[in-house]
């Protein structure tokens, strides 16, 4: 082989080295991107999943409020109805609470 070959041969295997880095770091780019979408909508499936778990926490607090306004006056109706009962010795029932 003569002096020009080897050469033309050089540069054809550091042309197709260049190709083979080129096309490795553009499907690492790709791959990166994909993962970045991946990671967003994940993100944002957390933020959805996170304000549904608000919105729940505080409808459960607003219900707990409800049930204990409604303890209450059960509690208070109770009372009236013992005050009024002439069978019930309120002295004797205060004990009982």
């Amino acid at each position: 082989m003569g002096t020009t070959e080897i050469v033309v041969l050089i540069v054809v295997a550091i042309i197709i080295v260049g190709g083979i880095v080129l096309v490795m770091r553009q499907r690492q780019a790709k791959q990166v991107t994909e993962k970045r979408e991946e990671a967003r909508g994940t993100r944002e499936e957390a933020s959805v999943k996170s304000r549904h778990a608000e919105q729940a926490r505080l409808e459960a607090e607003e219900q707990a409020a409800r049930a204990q306004r409604a303890q209450a006056e059960a509690a208070e109706l109770e009372q009236r109805a013992d005050d009024v009962d002439p069978d019930v010795d309120v002295d004797a029932d205060e004990t009982r609470r």
